[in-house]
């Protein structure tokens, strides 16, 4: 199956759609993220990671995380992740440029949905991994960065720019340098991701368990505050 065909990617396109004839600015957030979704499945058919299963069972777990809070909150906004809260709010408020708009939806579902992604599929698995498969997994999470990486660029051309035409200025007086920090942001964030996903892994007690949760919880949300 091509990435364009793939159930996850039609899923997206449609909400798109969908939100480019009302002018719902959440088409921001997803349209990136159907870009980076699409070079992940790309990715995964030319077999750039170690265990191209586990990373396609990944990808499309953790689309499922932001299918379920954005359903969440359109059912009941309280209903959602209170980060997802925010980024979605935000998209309603004219004083939040786009690219805000964006890094707010990328810090909830890196920051947040992603340790619990990570959680779901590590936890089962991890005291059974040799020290190798282990290493594999990181590498993978890792290669992860690349991909992205090499999106940023598209994204500021294709989504931001188009919604905000002052990146295009920013683009041309600064060349690939706004990229290249935004890479880096992305990439510090997703270290600490696999920190807090290992920490959820490695808890035994519920205590620990709802400590770590909230931890996770309140530094997106001082992540998302900083953003907005």
């Amino acid at each position: 199956m091509t990435p364009s065909k793939a159930p996850v990617i039609h899923r997206m396109q449609l909400l798109i759609q969908q939100w480019q004839v009302t002018a719902d600015r959440r088409q921001i957030f997803l349209s990136c993220y159907m870009m980076m979704t699409q070079n992940m499945l790309t990715a995964i058919e030319r077999h750039e990671f170690r265990d191209a299963s586990w990373v396609d069972q990944l990808l499309n777990r953790f689309a499922d995380y932001y299918f379920d809070a954005l359903e969440a909150y359109e059912q009941n906004p309280t209903a959602a992740p209170s980060v997802w809260q925010l980024a979605f709010d935000a998209t309603r408020q004219p004083r939040i440029t786009p690219i805000q708009s964006l890094l707010l939806g990328v810090n909830a579902h890196i920051n947040y949905d992603l340790v619990f992604t990570l959680t779901e599929l590590l936890k089962p698995e991890w005291l059974h991994l040799s020290a190798q498969a282990r290493a594999d997994r990181y590498a993978d999470h890792c290669h992860v960065n690349e991909v992205i990486g090499c999106t940023i660029d598209a994204v500021q051309d294709q989504v931001l720019e188009p919604a905000m035409p002052v990146m295009d200025m920013v683009d041309k007086l600064f060349g690939s340098l706004d990229e290249r920090l935004v890479s880096r942001l992305i990439t510090h964030w997703r270290e600490s991701v696999w920190h807090n996903a290992l920490r959820l892994v490695e808890v035994s007690r519920d205590e620990e368990q709802t400590q770590v949760i909230q931890d996770v919880e309140a530094d997106a949300l001082r992540i998302a505050r900083i953003i907005s």
